[in-house]
């Protein structure tokens, strides 16, 4: 792809429609809608990129008859808020997509689950799920949906300690597998979607999977919602093709000093100007739940990895050994080379530490350390000492 293209699919389609779309989704069997799911090639929008009619088609193959539909809003990644956005502009896409994939599986009960720090959020998505409940009786659908709210905690992002959460436990990671297709939620078959990836089933469910293919690559189909942050002129959410050269995005929402993208927030990959041209954004490439941020010349990448390793220092469960004491030596590394007060060479020790923490650590925010602080020790090494 050469060229940026912008998109209007997530807020510009079926803003002002109630539930049509849902409506005719009724119509619909389990295995019509999960094959137009499948045959749309769409990803998961929270970064991982499962193929999202997969995971609703195993689901529904299982034989137990309680099943859950989970929506992910625990919005935690720094640099990230288009998910905020979609829930305050588009919250019936939410509730719909939700809808439609209890349809698929056969789940009657639906839990969105609300970052704390959206409490504000809270009484307009309750009256709008009100309006969703209301039409859903119309419709002779049995799925009702309830907001849990979360307390903050980045670890709840990630989805077996969000269903801990949910459940009323302490926010920590389980042991997988069982995956939660098979036992999610209250150990029962689960589908956990992020809020985008619901609403792009909704606008699969209207235009159909070919004309959801004929955006985005072979790799990665569709749009993305892209929270745009740092040295930009053009800060904000939007909407754009998938597969497009990072050379690309830095042209359009670059200061013309742009040095560095932080692409997928704090646990995403640190890319350099110098791989721009052959930085592709997608699933072929970086892939990305949304964050892009853009540091010009004037940014300390030194700073920027301090402030990285200090929240995942705070934000970690304490869980396994791995994550637990390895953000804490990480950060200590950094600052003592920093200081002086130990050789240049001891960064290469650190890089080992965080690629052990990527290999054993039990979830993904320890697993994800490795991406932010490798990719910038190796790009802005100068920076790490001086």
């Amino acid at each position: 792809m050469e060229n940026l293209k912008r998109v209007d699919l997530i807020f510009g389609a079926y803003t002002n429609e109630k539930y049509k779309v849902l409506e005719s989704s009724m119509s619909k069997s389990s295995e019509e809608i999960i094959n137009e799911m499948i045959a749309s090639g769409l990803k998961g929008r929270g970064g991982a990129g499962f193929l999202t009619g997969m995971k609703w088609k195993f689901t529904a193959a299982e034989k137990d008859p309680v099943k859950y539909v989970v929506c992910n809003a625990d919005e935690g990644e720094p640099g990230t808020f288009k998910d905020r956005e979609i829930l305050t502009v588009v919250p019936r896409k939410v509730f719909s997509g939700m809808a439609i994939c209890g349809k698929a599986i056969g789940a009657k009960k639906g839990y969105m689950y609300l970052r704390g720090e959206y409490r504000y959020m809270l009484p307009d998505l309750m009256k709008e799920l009100e309006i969703y409940h209301e039409h859903a009786r119309r419709f002779g659908h049995d799925f009702t949906i309830e907001i849990r709210m979360g307390s903050g905690a980045y670890i709840c992002g990630e989805e077996s300690a969000l269903f801990e959460s949910i459940e009323g436990k302490r926010g920590e990671p389980r042991n997988k597998p069982p995956y939660p297709t098979v036992a999610g939620l209250f150990s029962k078959p689960t589908v956990i979607n992020n809020v985008e990836t619901f609403v792009n089933a909704v606008m699969i469910m209207k235009y159909g999977a070919n004309e959801f293919k004929k955006l985005g690559t072979s790799d990665s189909r569709g749009s993305k919602m892209f929270s745009v942050s740092g040295d930009t002129p053009k800060a904000g959410i939007h909407e754009l093709e998938l597969g497009m050269s990072l050379a690309d995005f830095v042209n359009e929402f670059g200061d013309g000093d742009t040095k560095a993208v932080q692409v997928g927030g704090a646990s995403g990959f640190c890319v350099p100007r110098k791989r721009f041209n052959d930085t592709i954004i997608g699933f072929e490439g970086v892939p990305t739940g949304g964050s892009m941020m853009l540091f010009n010349s004037s940014r300390s990448m030194y700073n920027v990895l301090h402030n990285y390793l200090d929240f995942f220092e705070e934000e970690s469960c304490g869980q396994c050994t791995p994550c637990r004491i390895g953000c804490q030596q990480l950060l200590k590394g950094i600052v003592a080379v920093k200081k002086g007060e130990k050789p240049s060479s001891y960064l290469d020790q650190l890089l080992k530490l965080s690629d052990t923490m990527k290999i054993t650590a039990k979830c993904g925010l320890g697993q994800s350390v490795a991406n932010s602080f490798a990719s910038i020790v190796e790009n802005f090494k100068e920076e790490m000492i001086y």
